[in-house]
């Protein structure tokens, strides 16, 4: 048999697969508890997929182990494109977290596309005695380890960033892990902890009803959906941080149905509909091509690496 009719056999079986694909549902993992930023964007971009493809597109919350069940889930799946996972920042920040970490990124998944990047903001209960930066930290630097802040677990996406707070500032916290972004906000009102370093998904609705007081945003301008709150380096604190949103699926997934879920993927953010959901939410539009998104996982591999070294986090 010749190399060039298997080659030919290759292309033919592969844009078949994505000719055909999807005849049934797909799962989106989202390795977070329900009602977080997450879980939130998958289902603006499951929705979008469902209508574009045909299929349904359904959202499975696997939370935990700082987003490595959800994680490995779809690692082990099978490589059709029936099974994706919805990352975010613990994705790349869990080879340098984790002693022994079940799987490879960037050699166990198969980018897709960036969905959406999201500033971090702080925020408080309104009980503690703060309103503004300046006095945030002068409090924490009278209390070192009394003021309790939650997070979506350990190593996650606030954890890091609180991290790079204190070595900044100088200041010490007390961390308490949570599942998600939903249940660490409700912690911060039910002022079971004083804090939440978060991306504005969770908490947008919390400050515009007054259940969480908003110190300032992470970002180099201002929100658009928060004009009133200034950023760090307004007030004179060079902190810059947030977290993003991916979608990929199992490694050796097919070509050309990662085409078609990038093709898919790329019309639902040009869709000014879900494009007006992801910004209500505080996120800002991403979207890129796979080999894109793979070079952006590395650049975030590599980053976080210098953050959760000088941080000194290491979980087993």
């Amino acid at each position: 048999m010749s190399t060039a009719f298997l080659a030919w056999t290759v292309i033919a079986v592969t844009a078949a697969a994505g000719a055909e694909y999807p005849s049934r549902a797909v799962d989106v993992i989202v390795p977070f508890a329900a009602g977080g930023g997450t879980d939130v964007l998958a289902r603006i971009l499951s929705e979008g997929l469902s209508k574009r493809l045909g299929q349904s597109f359904v959202v499975l919350n696997r939370p935990g182990a700082n987003t490595n069940i959800g994680t490995q889930a779809a690692v082990r799946a099978a490589p059709d494109g029936y099974t994706l996972v919805m990352a975010s920042i613990g994705l790349t920040a869990n080879p340098s977290l984790y002693r022994k970490l079940p799987f490879a990124p960037l050699a166990d998944l198969a980018p897709i596309s960036l969905i959406a990047n999201a500033p971090t903001i702080l925020v408080v209960n309104p009980s503690l005695p703060v309103n503004s930066l300046p006095d945030l930290i002068a409090y924490l630097k009278s209390k070192p380890n009394e003021v309790a802040y939650g997070s979506y677990g350990a190593g996650s996406g606030p954890h890091l960033a609180a991290a790079l707070f204190e070595f900044i500032t100088g200041t010490r916290m007390l961390h308490v892990p949570y599942g998600g972004g939903a249940p660490a906000a409700y912690a911060v009102v039910g002022n079971n902890v004083q804090m939440l370093f978060s991306s504005i998904l969770p908490v947008l609705g919390l400050i515009r009803s007054g259940s969480v007081r908003p110190i300032a945003v992470a970002a180099d301008h201002r929100l658009a959906l928060l004009p009133n709150v200034p950023t760090f380096v307004e007030l004179g604190v060079t902190y810059k941080t947030g977290t993003w949103f991916g979608l990929l699926a199992p490694a050796k997934t097919p070509d050309a149905v990662v085409a078609t879920l990038h093709a898919a993927t790329v019309e639902v953010l040009r869709d000014p509909d879900a494009r007006a959901k992801i910004i209500e939410q505080g996120a800002e539009v991403a979207g890129n091509s796979p080999t894109e998104f793979r070079a952006f996982l590395q650049e975030e591999i590599d980053r976080l690496a210098i953050v959760i070294r000088n941080a000194k986090i290491e979980l087993d």
